[in-house]
C-alpha cells in the first residue's frame, strides 16, 4: 500500500507501556467512534486467560515468518520472548485507521505517514502499572521486563514526539484521546 493510499485520513499510533490500558481505551474509542478503524497487530505469543480473541492475530512463528518474508508489515519487532508486527493496513473507505502498537512501532509508522498522530498512554505511576500487570496475569517476572521496558518507551516516546496521556480514570482518558482525534479532524479538514 502507498502512502498516498492513507493521505485522506488520520493515521492515529496509540503506544505505551504494558498495563496501562491502551487496549481498553483503544476499544472504548472504537465504539464511540465508528469512522475509527483498528489495524490488529499480529503477535507469535499466546493469549492471554479472559483476552480477547480478537486483540491480535494469533499466529505461529512460521505464519509470522512467511508474512516478513511476503513484505507484509510496516515494521515488526522481536519483542521479550514472542514477535509482533504491524500489518500493511487495508482500511475501508473513509475510515481512519489507528494502530495500537509499541514505541518503536509508531516511529516507524510515522517514517512511513508523516502526519501519523502518536500518542503515548501511561500509568499514573509506576506502582498503578505494577498492580495492572499483576491483575491482567502477568508472572513476576514479566511485570518486572515490562515495568523496565516502559521506562525506556518513556525516553522513546519523549524523543519521537509524542504527546502523553495519563490513564489514571478510565472515562477521562477515553475522553481525552476521543478530543484529541477531534481537533485534528477539525484542524486538517474544517
Amino acid at each position: 500500500m502507498d502512502r498516498a493510499d492513507l493521505d485522506d485520513r488520520l493515521v492515529i499510533v496509540i503506544s505505551g507501556p504494558g498495563g496501562v490500558g491502551k487496549g481498553t481505551i483503544v476499544e472504548r474509542l472504537l465504539e464511540r467512534d465508528p469512522r475509527l478503524w483498528l489495524s490488529r497487530s499480529w503477535t507469535t505469543r499466546k493469549r492471554r486467560d479472559g483476552e480477547d480473541p480478537a486483540a491480535y492475530h494469533f499466529v505461529s512463528p512460521e505464519a509470522f515468518e512467511r508474512q516478513i518474508d511476503a513484505g507484509g508489515f510496516l515494521e515488526w519487532v522481536d519483542f521479550l520472548d514472542y514477535r509482533q508486527g504491524t500489518p500493511i493496513p487495508d482500511p475501508p473507505p473513509g475510515a481512519d485507521v489507528v494502530f495500537e502498537i509499541d514505541v518503536h512501532g509508531g516511529i516507524a509508522v510515522a517514517e512511513r505517514y508523516a502526519d501519523a498522530m502518536l500518542l503515548f498512554l501511561d500509568a499514573p505511576d509506576r506502582d498503578a502499572q505494577r498492580r495492572r500487570l499483576e491483575g491482567r496475569g502477568d508472572s513476576p517476572e514479566k511485570v518486572i521486563a515490562r515495568i523496565q521496558r516502559g521506562e525506556v518507551e518513556r525516553s522513546l516516546a519523549a524523543a519521537g514526539g509524542y504527546r502523553t496521556i495519563i490513564n489514571d480514570e478510565l472515562d477521562d482518558a477515553v475522553t481525552a484521546v476521543a478530543r484529541v482525534i477531534a481537533d485534528e479532524r477539525r484542524r486538517r479538514w474544517a
